[in-house]
């Protein structure tokens, strides 16, 4: 079934197809997918890792690594790791918000990393700790309230946050904040490993149009 969207002016829906397998089953077959696949990538991308990582300290000032505290499952704290792309010292802001401030905070190498969403790599390390999976909605700042209380309310707090979500095929940070929390809420209600596989493939689409990537 292709993604087709649905919404009108009062709820954002899309219809990704229903949830066909057993909550306790694909849970369990997603957590095993995650944790293997987690670990071949980081065995088969370690040497671009590291060449990224080395470009990142030589680009400019600063670790490699970026460590930042997001909420995940059930709005629990834990310090997810990108490769940095902004500067050091650069406000701990949603990106919304920087744009809406004029605030430019990539470095030179940043942007073409965000643009391919190379920098989103060590995140892999995060799904073998359990604190992530693959598919979820994107963990967000514990300060950007408005989004955390609108995923209690529709209940997309309930799962593990993921590299790459609903919201993020649909245009990540073109979207409004209602219509973001909206698309996780919809992926919460009608999770299944073929909805997960939609969402992978349209992820790779849309990294490779760089769309919504800011």
């Amino acid at each position: 079934m292709p993604i087709g969207i649905s919404m009108n002016q009062s709820e954002p829906y899309l219809d990704i197809g229903q949830d066909i397998t057993r909550p306790g089953a694909y849970l369990a077959v997603k957590v095993c997918l995650d944790v293997i696949f987690a670990g071949v990538l980081l065995v088969l991308l370690a040497p671009l890792m590291l060449l990224i990582a080395l470009a990142v300290r030589l680009d400019s000032s600063g670790p490699a690594i970026y460590k930042q505290k997001r909420l995940g499952r059930f709005g629990k704290t834990f310090v997810m790791w990108k490769f940095r792309s902004m500067r050091v010292g650069t406000p701990v802001l949603p990106t919304e918000q920087m744009q809406e401030q004029a605030i430019d905070p990539c470095t030179r190498l940043g942007r073409a990393l965000r643009k391919t969403s190379l920098d989103e790599l060590p995140q892999l390390v995060n799904i073998l700790r359990g604190e992530m999976s693959f598919i979820g909605p994107r963990p967000a700042l514990p300060s950007q309230e408005d989004v955390n209380e609108l995923r209690i309310r529709q209940g997309a707090h309930r799962v593990r946050p993921g590299i790459t979500g609903l919201a993020q095929v649909m245009g990540r940070d073109d979207l409004p904040t209602e219509i973001k929390v909206g698309y996780d809420s919809n992926y919460c209600r009608n999770m299944s490993l073929g909805n997960d596989f939609r969402i992978l493939v349209y992820t790779v689409k849309a990294v490779v149009s760089a769309r919504g990537n800011k």
